[in-house]
């Protein structure tokens, strides 16, 4: 595939003997309590796939303190190192968060003395009435929904060190939460989380991309995220039964036929529109690419060449 020509295609074979440990340090309990709705995974897929990401990540964290070593050498003075931030990006439905969440529980692990936090773009969203204000509420999820201002903002005061305020986001209301926030301070490691990860905001020549030490994207054939992003809606309609808050909670009085329709434009006019037209492209961006094939199972990893 062209768009692919700048990465080496690795099988999960090939890529599990590329770092070789005993057993995956966590439980099938801690592990089921990140999980996403509808996301598969097992303590396999972390023992053949997120442990020798995590030791690749080892590495790109020594680089950035070997890198601010040497510019203390040649400065004569003390140079803090900057913290090394992940962003992960991908389709909805396609598992991103459960990623994020693995990858936050692994490194705790693996630099137990070391801060890792994980924030997710949701929450540099505009609120719903912001969105009707400006006319763009059936643009939610798109790029121009998004602050990228505030989020560029936040990513250049995380890497001077400095503690920035982030909105919480919650998929119950569908909207910003107001008066909450997640206070983010000197992290030594932080994963940012969202389907405009690697996209660059609105006529700047700047990529969000450009903050990152390491970035993943996850991937999968464009049918399968569609089979997936169904299968979520109709279990968010079931979480949302018997909870009038929910935002869901208005589609589960609807006839079942009803709401699979409604699922499926959705999909077709929002989100396939997205991923194809701003998401997608944004790919080739990652330093890896995890591809995913039936049930969430991981099959090939791409990682860049240069």
């Amino acid at each position: 595939m062209n768009e692919f020509i700048n990465f080496d295609e690795i099988s999960r074979e090939t890529w599990q003997n590329l770092y070789n440990t005993s057993i995956a340090p966590l439980t099938h309990d801690e592990l089921e309590s990140i999980r996403s709705l509808n996301d598969e995974i097992s303590l396999q897929d972390v023992e053949d796939v997120y442990l020798p990401l995590i030791h690749l990540l080892r590495l790109y964290k020594k680089n950035l303190e070997d890198m601010s070593y040497s510019k203390g050498l040649f400065l004569q003075k003390i140079v803090k190192t900057p913290p090394l931030i992940i962003g992960i990006s991908g389709s909805v439905a396609v598992g991103k968060s459960t990623t994020a969440r693995l990858l936050q529980l692994l490194l705790s692990r693996a630099f137990p003395k070391l801060t890792v936090d994980l924030v997710t773009t949701d929450g540099f969203l505009y609120t719903t009435d912001d969105l009707k204000n400006m006319g763009i509420l059936d643009r939610k999820g798109f790029p121009e929904s998004y602050d990228m201002e505030k989020l560029t903002s936040f990513l250049y005061h995380v890497k001077n060190g400095e503690r920035f305020e982030v909105p919480i986001y919650s998929h119950e209301t569908y909207d910003i939460l107001p008066n909450q926030s997640q206070i983010i301070d000197s992290p030594d490691i932080l994963i940012v989380e969202g389907i405009n990860v690697l996209q660059n905001p609105q006529n700047q020549l700047l990529y969000i991309s450009d903050f990152y030490d390491f970035s993943i994207y996850v991937d999968a054939d464009e049918k399968l995220i569609e089979k997936w992003y169904l299968e979520r809606f109709d279990s968010l309609l079931k979480l949302a039964k018997y909870d009038q808050t929910n935002f869901y909670h208005q589609f589960t009085k609807m006839p079942e036929d009803k709401v699979l329709n409604l699922a499926r434009e959705t999909w077709a006019r929002v989100n396939r529109v997205n991923l194809r037209e701003y998401i997608e492209p944004t790919r080739n961006r990652a330093e890896i690419i995890l591809h995913k094939s039936e049930n969430h199972h991981i099959d090939k990893i791409y990682l860049k060449k240069f």
